[in-house]
């Protein structure tokens, strides 16, 4: 079974937890590090390990309240990534989370869900 990744979230990069065994999968928080590709590096490599045996059914939970262009590119690449899940034969869907209130992340959101062939489920906060 693929070890668990937990990075503690901080005032400028998100908490993060890939944990596998308990399918739990969620991003939370803000994302504006200095280095987007080296913070979201280990992310890719846990990932691309998760992809020889996914779970049968994979839940990833985003809420970000908010992030920079460089982590918007990364963000994006992680769902093509996890995109694969589904052409292994297994589902995944992605929940995202945003204040009703907040239109950047809802657009930035809505943006994801068109041009994504998973679930993408949009979750207003109120």
């Amino acid at each position: 079974m693929i070890q668990t990744l937990e990075i503690t979230g901080t005032r400028d990069t998100p908490y993060v937890l890939l944990d596998a065994k308990n399918n739990l999968f969620q991003i939370t928080g803000n994302s504006l590090p200095e280095n987007s590709a080296q913070f979201f590096n280990p992310i890719f490599d846990w990932i691309e390990e998760y992809l020889k045996s996914p779970n049968n059914s994979t839940h990833l939970i985003c809420n970000l309240e908010y992030f920079n262009s460089s982590s918007a590119k990364m963000i994006y690449q992680l769902f093509v990534e996890i995109e694969k899940i589904k052409e292994a034969g297994k589902e995944i869907r992605i929940s995202w989370y945003y204040e009703s209130e907040d239109k950047l992340i809802e657009e930035k959101g809505l943006e994801y869900k068109s041009i994504l062939s998973i679930p993408f489920e949009m979750i207003a906060k109120k």
